[in-house]
This record gives C-alpha cells, structure tokens and sequence, in this order.
C-alpha cells in the first residue's frame, strides 16, 4: 500500500493537468509513496489526445479515459477504483500545488486521527489569499449571510476570508483540494454520485460529520487555485450548482428545512430578475431529472 494516491480529473483542459501534475511531481516528498491518477472525463478527442501524448512517462503516473462525463463526483470515484493508499487526495486540475502539501498534510492527518479530510489555504493566480473552505448553506446562511454567522456564531463559522497560520475546523473544505483518508472516506461510501457538479464538499463532510470525523483547513500547506478555470460560469453551470444544493439539503437534512428553503428561494427570486431563471426550476422540486448528467452520451 502506498501513503497517497493523488486523483486529478481532466475536461478540456489538459494544458492545466499537465501542469498539475507537475506540480504534484516537483513539489511532494521523496519520503512519501505516491501514485497519481488521472481521469479523463470524456474531453473532446484533440484535448485528450493532447494529454495523452505529453503524458509523463512514469511508472507511478497513470492516464485512465471514462467514455461518458460522469461530473465530478463520478470522476473522483472513477479514479478512486485504482487507488491503493492509506491516504487519498482529489485535486482539481486548476489547482497546483506551492509547497509539500502532501508531506504537511501526511504528517498532520498521521497526528490528528480523527480529522477525516483535510484542505490546503488557497491562493489566486496573482498569489491573493481566497477562500478555502465555506459553511453548510442552511436557513441561517440564507437568511442572516455569511457575514452575520461569522461575526455572532464564530466558533462553528469561522471568517472564510481570513489568512490562517494555524489549522481551523470548518464545517465543508473547497473541493479544489480534498485530503481524505481512505478509510474514512470508504466509511461514509465516498462522493455521491448522483451530484454531477457543486456541493459535493458540503454533502460528504455532513456524512463524515456524522461518523465523528472532522474536516480541517491546514494553512501551512498551499496550492495555487486558478479561479473558475475548470467549470467556468454560465446560467446552466448556475442551474446545475442549484440543483445540487437543493439535492444536499433534501437528502441530509428534515424534510421541514427542505420545505422552508424550497419556499424560501420561492419567494425571493420573484423580485430578483437575474434569478427568474431558477424559478420554474424550483418550482418543479429542482429535481435531479433536469440535471446535466441526464444528457451525457457514450463518447469512445
């Protein structure tokens, strides 16, 4: 068994999987066992190809191809079926890394077994602090804001935008960079992938909250996060991330929550025009038949 499996997917975007990749390779360890998989999710054929002819050539280094986009969750778990480590870290291929995040965070989860995944402080491309980890979007988060739970609720909802020097629980990590360990992950049945893009983060560290685990920003480790690069944004990306959402609180919280915030968005977006979009989505139950995963097709 090796200490890390690292699992990195591509979608058209393979200049930056390369260079993730890299990273991974110049910046980790050579104390560590790692092996790094990468998933193509199903890129148009010139990306892919690509890919696969500046794929390094190395023993620990692995290039698999799923023949439909399965999202993000689906991807992860797709690679996840080759990993073979006490330690598994799903990396988007927008993020590199800036130091041995691999070794600190090792060390870290090594001495804290009750941590179940753990994130690396994140960084822009002009080297500005952002955001690492957020809050479960509940009632409180939408009716009081972020900003209100951070300055009256500090202990469970610490400021996102703040540089830490020293590791802070949080109640969900940026799914740029998950540091699971495996078991842990296996525990709570891994990503779910009936999401095909957007809370998986919130939803899977709910379950390991669950188990007793915890989820930790460790600021010492750091990764540059290229902003928005691989998903971009649009009105469907925005549809999608809504449909999640409403999945997430449906599937792990009351039914009585579900049906506040179901009438909660309802409400709002009547006087919101830029929003009018989601309306008859949410309306409908933001059910998951109108997901982006239900038009994928067979692509070899």
């Amino acid at each position: 068994m090796k200490d890390i499996s690292v699992i990195i997917i591509n979608y058209n975007t393979a200049k930056y999987t390369l260079e993730c990749i890299q990273s991974v390779i110049d910046f980790t360890s050579t104390s560590l066992a790692i092996e790094i998989i990468v998933v193509d999710n199903n890129s148009e054929i010139g990306d892919y190809q690509h890919l696969k002819n500046n794929f390094p050539n190395l023993e620990h280094v692995s290039l698999h191809r799923s023949v439909i986009n399965t999202g993000f969750g689906g991807g992860n778990m797709f690679g996840a079926q080759f990993a073979k480590s006490k330690y598994i870290l799903f990396l988007n291929n927008d993020a590199m890394l800036k130091n041995d995040c691999l070794g600190i965070l090792h060390k870290y989860m090594e001495q804290h077994p009750k941590v179940g995944v753990s994130t690396a402080q994140n960084f822009d491309e002009h080297d500005k602090h952002v955001i690492s980890f957020d809050h479960d979007k509940g009632i409180r988060k939408l009716i009081f804001g972020r900003s209100f739970l951070e300055k009256n609720f500090s202990k469970h909802h610490p400021k996102r935008k703040k540089e830490y020097t020293e590791p802070v629980t949080v109640n969900f990590v940026n799914g740029a960079f998950m540091f699971f360990r495996s078991d842990a992950f296996a525990k709570v049945g891994g990503f779910d992938t009936n999401i095909f893009l957007y809370f998986e983060e919130m939803d899977i560290c709910f379950r390991l909250r669950k188990e007793g685990y915890t989820s930790v920003l460790v600021p010492e480790a750091k990764i540059l996060h290229y902003q928005g690069v691989s998903t971009g944004t649009s009105k469907i990306i925005s549809k999608e991330g809504f449909l999640s959402h409403i999945y997430v609180i449906k599937k792990n919280y009351s039914y009585a929550k579900y049906a506040f915030i179901r009438a909660y968005y309802c409400l709002t977006f009547l006087i919101k025009p830029k929003k009018w979009f989601l309306l008859p989505v949410i309306l409908k139950g933001a059910h998951l038949s109108q997901s982006l995963k239900q038009k994928q097709q067979i692509r070899f």
